[in-house]
């Protein structure tokens, strides 16, 4: 203390010289000052040392979350959002008391992710035949043994033939071309084709894509030029559009489907969210339509796709037509019609009315989905259809920034346009395999909506199509206002709620859209018939023992 003292007394400014003698009190009161001022400088370095600490991760870091792209920062996505997020932790907690030989804390031994599109996450086993060609093109020295009849009895011939085209196109390990291989975009062309009856298809217009949602996000990305720009949307819709025109700087504009029409689609509501948009000084830019519907189930007639593409050409709005379920059509009196067999039906007649404008088209499917169920290869492709040239040369543009979509994904794609036909070695096996796969899908779909609308307080409508159910779920006042409290939204504290109890993984309809007042979840029935039906069991005790709580 003396030599500190000392130190500072040499530093201070006084008048008197040091050496001179100070009375006894005086000298305590200086000593004081001069210890409470070597604590006020002490604390003045620490607080300049914590603030330029602060300011390498704060204001000064090139990227926090405060000086970040804000678009980024507010885009939404419910699927992978709260829900799956908790169920992480939960699957954690779970994991953490087997290893240490404690208790499990909840009331079940695992998870069943209900909350996403995934078919093999959830036990649905992969078609044998796009695995076979794959497994050669990807392993070069296999299909030579295969080819030099080494691996005859493990190989179908056409599964040899086939992996041996693809490969003579080039390695999976090297680039492609950018819009991807030409001749598997002419296997898109005859698949096309032969789904519409007509009119031919030009590989030039199709692109491969890294999933449908990597060709939504390249058509968006053109489509919106400036904050005013608007899509729109179907609601309750996909989350991937939302986030994306969120993401781009652009406007959604909401439809609302009609839920107690089977989630059909109104003409008058699609003119009214037109009309809005341009009151309200928007620019509408393009309509999307998902058939079959995603979260809703729904398979959209032709007299639908009719009146679609008819609005569309009076407002001069590019359609994007999201088709990735077109497989998965279960209601026997419903069958998939495309938008692009529609919109070449009548584009002669309805674009001789000087009034309308020819329709812009761009299509979307994905081997993520159908009876293929392969998400994790990221395959698909879009079609542009009568798009101005000089738009394709940019799509192509931005596509080639990202040098080509990836080459299992190009395969696969081209596996499912072009399967296995009667006649053939592996047809046999393929076909029982889809039919088992799909036939398990329309029993769940069924299955599914029967039980939720037996259960009290919760109306589902039939899933004709894709892999989900939404059902509608009445809420009592007293789970809206603990919801309020909690600062989330109802619906989501339900699928909360559900997942702590029972383990299943569910997304609130709230992620979806929906109309106000109104609340639903987002559930698939692609797990296992066995667990599904478990499932739904807990599901229903789930649901009394949470009205009850809130009565």
């Amino acid at each position: 203390a003396i030599s500190l003292k000392v130190v500072v007394i040499q530093e201070l400014p006084f008048d008197m010289p040091v050496s001179t003698p100070l009375e006894p009190r005086a000298c305590k009161h200086r000593v004081l000052s001069l210890i409470v001022l070597a604590i006020a400088y002490g604390s003045a370095v620490l607080l300049y040392r914590l603030s330029a600490s602060t300011a390498q991760i704060g204001g000064d870091s090139p990227l926090t979350v405060e000086n970040m792209n804000p678009r980024l920062r507010d885009m939404e996505y419910a699927v992978r959002g709260s829900v799956p997020m908790r169920a992480d932790e939960i699957a954690e907690e779970i994991r953490e008391a087997a290893a240490q030989g404690v208790p499990n804390p909840y009331n079940f031994s695992k998870l069943l992710p209900c909350n996403i599109g995934n078919p093999q996450a959830v036990g649905q086993r992969p078609v044998t035949f796009y695995r076979q060609v794959l497994s050669l093109v990807d392993s070069p020295h296999l299909l030579e043994e295969a080819m030099g009849r080494k691996l005859r009895g493990v190989f179908p011939t056409d599964v040899i033939d086939r992996a041996k085209q693809v490969s003579d196109l080039g390695s999976t390990g090297a680039y492609s071309e950018s819009q991807g291989l030409m001749p598997i975009r002419r296997d898109v062309c005859h698949f096309i084709g032969a789904r519409d009856d007509g009119p031919p298809c030009d590989p030039r217009n199709i692109f491969l894509v890294n999933g449908a949602s990597a060709g939504i996000q390249s058509v968006l990305t053109a489509l919106i030029a400036g904050p005013n720009d608007a899509i729109l949307v179907p609601v309750p819709q996909y989350p991937i559009y939302s986030a994306l025109i969120t993401l781009l700087g652009g406007k959604m504009v909401e439809y609302y489907l009609d839920e107690e029409n089977n989630w059909g689609m109104s003409l008058e509501e699609v003119q009214r969210a037109i009309n809005r948009a341009r009151k309200d000084g928007l620019n509408p830019r393009a309509l999307v339509l998902i058939n079959p519907g995603n979260p809703t189930g729904q398979v959209f007639s032709e007299d639908d796709l009719l009146a679609v593409v008819q609005v569309c050409m009076r407002e001069n709005l590019m359609l994007l037509a999201d088709e990735v379920y077109q497989e998965n059509v279960y209601a026997s009196d419903t069958e998939f019609v495309s938008a692009r067999k529609v919109a070449t039906q009548v584009a002669t007649e309805v674009a001789a009315d000087a009034n309308d404008a020819p329709l812009q088209l761009v299509s979307f499917h994905s081997t993520s989905k159908g009876l293929i169920g392969e998400c994790g290869r990221r395959g698909g492709y879009m079609e542009l259809f009568n798009v101005d040239p000089g738009v394709h040369a940019q799509l192509y543009k931005l596509q080639s920034s990202q040098l080509c979509p990836n080459l299992d994904g190009q395969v696969m794609t081209g596996l499912m346009v072009r399967p296995p036909v009667k006649g053939e070695p592996s047809y046999r096996l393929f076909a029982d395999e889809s039919a088992g796969v799909f036939e398990s899908l329309r029993r769940k779909a069924k299955a599914v909506t029967s039980r939720l609308n037996n259960v009290t307080g919760i109306t589902c409508n039939a899933a004709a199509g894709a892999m989900y159910v939404f059902p509608r779920i009445d809420l009592p006042l007293n789970a809206l206002e603990d919801a309020e409290a909690r600062n989330i939204a109802p619906d989501l504290l339900y699928c909360l709620s559900l997942l702590e109890a029972t383990g299943i993984v569910t997304v609130p309809g709230s992620g979806f859209g929906q109309k106000p007042g109104q609340w639903h979840l987002r559930m698939t029935f692609l797990p296992p018939e066995d667990e599904l039906l478990d499932a739904l069991d807990a599901f229903t005790l789930h649901h009394e023992s949470f009205m009850a709580k809130y009565a």
